[in-house]
């Protein structure tokens, strides 16, 4: 591993922050992790993560990411009650109106821990780590400057505690992954550099969650997606978690919010639920009060297209992108971005900010088109629907109606939705000749 300094600063402890911290750790000889949360409540949900409370899923692609970070990390969380998918004839996918075969065999496993127990399960790794330090209670101020040249030589933060005083964190290196609400834009504007170019697509999507456990003997799947369809601009989740009760998240765009209730959570899912999972609800014990979410927009920041850009800062997770929650790529595609900084680091030169917003974009890229995609099929969401993407989206259409009886077909889709394969192998000719065989079976041209 090349020695990048002496000292690297990481702007947030949530899961983006904890895993630039571990591979910073591998390449300098101090990193201190500043979080404006105090980190001593227990391993609950808190306050820096208000969608804490909800259903997240950990993508294959994710897991296997934070395998190669934490080895032995995935066993651990299965040991301390994460449940995992293996056999998917124990995954109820539904989307855009297709219920994938349940023969699929994707032959990767699905890991299932909620977002407190994997946070806290990583933390505790990373705290491990002799070279890390976690700082909490402290809000971030701003960016420190070199006097002469294009660099930032540190960051200034001040504790919570009332009449504290700024502070100066001198480092070599600062990673921004305080989340959509960094203001990096606003410090490189007051800095005089300019702001990365931003997309953005409006969702306007809500959500509400409950635990609740099933009566014995109703269990559905260990794992249930049913993701809105282009008619129905509603979905729902409901899997089992660690301490043996289940989440229930429902999910609506714009003005078809869920309700707060469980009985009002339930009457929303009833038109498009499956018998068997409608009847483990409607039978279940709640255990708790419905929490709400509402997030705005997919919004993509392009700092691999900046032109002047300081040395010495690099941004990553939600902070460089957030996507449309109800993809459960988030968490996945900061393992994937940690995954790029470490081979970054690992090679020698000047220019490693650069080079890793070059490797980040490619992952992040990915699952902005795959989300991007799938929300501008909704005719709710307000966006310019290229002629590109209406092509893909036809496409994609066609293979998702196949993909409910043919499992090669559903499986090579599940890979790519899980950012194990590049979206181009759904274009691959012997996927194409499946699916445009199975639209002729499908629509009964053949009989």
């Amino acid at each position: 591993m090349v020695r990048r300094g002496e000292h690297a600063v990481v702007l947030g402890a949530s899961m983006a922050g904890l895993l630039a911290a571990r591979v910073l750790s591998d390449s300098y000889d101090r990193v201190t992790v500043v979080e404006r949360d105090r980190l001593d409540a227990g391993p609950g949900p808190r306050r820096g993560v208000p969608q804490g409370k909800h259903i997240h899923a950990l993508l294959p692609s994710g897991s296997e990411a934070l395998e190669s970070l934490f080895p032995g990390l995935l066993d651990e969380l299965v040991a301390a009650g994460t449940k995992v998918v293996e056999d998917y004839t124990d995954f109820y996918f539904s989307i855009a109106g297709n219920r994938l075969s349940a023969a699929v065999q994707p032959r990767v496993p699905t890991y299932l821990p909620t977002r407190p127990h994997l946070e806290g399960h990583v933390r505790e790794r990373v705290r491990s780590l002799p070279s890390v330090r976690i700082v909490d209670g402290h809000d971030v101020v701003g960016l420190i400057p070199a006097e002469i040249g294009d660099r930032i030589t540190g960051v200034r933060v001040i504790s919570r505690a009332p009449g504290s005083a700024a502070e100066v964190l001198a480092c070599d290196l600062v990673v921004d992954a305080t989340g959509r609400s960094s203001r990096t834009p606003a410090w490189l504007t007051g800095l005089g550099y300019e702001t990365p170019p931003e997309e953005a697509v409006s969702v306007h999507i809500g959500y509400s969650s409950l635990s609740l456990r099933p009566a014995p003997g109703t269990e559905p799947e260990t794992l249930v997606l049913i993701g809105p369809a282009p008619d129905r601009p509603i979905g729902m989740a409901l899997l089992a978690t660690e301490d043996d009760t289940w989440l229930f998240t429902a999910t609506g765009y714009r003005d078809h919010h869920p309700g707060t209730t469980f009985d009002e959570l339930v009457e929303f899912v009833t038109p498009f639920a499956p018998p068997h999972v409608l009847d483990a609800l409607r039978r279940a014990e709640p255990l708790s009060s419905a929490v709400t979410y509402r997030y705005d927009a997919n919004r993509r920041r392009r700092y691999d297209l900046v032109g002047r850009f300081p040395r010495g800062l690099i941004v990553m997770g939600d902070a460089m992108c957030g996507f449309n929650p109800i993809y459960a790529q988030g968490m996945s595609v900061a393992a994937l971005q940690a995954v790029a900084l470490r081979e970054c680091l690992r090679t020698a030169g000047e220019d490693l900010e650069r080079r890793f917003f070059r490797a980040a974009a490619q992952p992040v890229g990915v699952a902005w088109g795959l989300a991007v995609g799938a929300d501008l099929t909704q005719p709710l969401v307000l966006g310019r629907r290229t002629a590109r993407i209406r092509l893909v989206n036809g496409y994609v259409r066609r293979l998702l109606e196949v993909g409910r009886h043919d499992p090669i077909v559903a499986a090579r889709f599940l890979r790519v939705s899980a950012l194990l394969d590049h979206p181009s192998r759904l274009l691959m000719p012997t996927t194409i000749a499946r699916v445009m065989l199975g639209t002729r079976r499908t629509r009964g041209i053949d009989d």
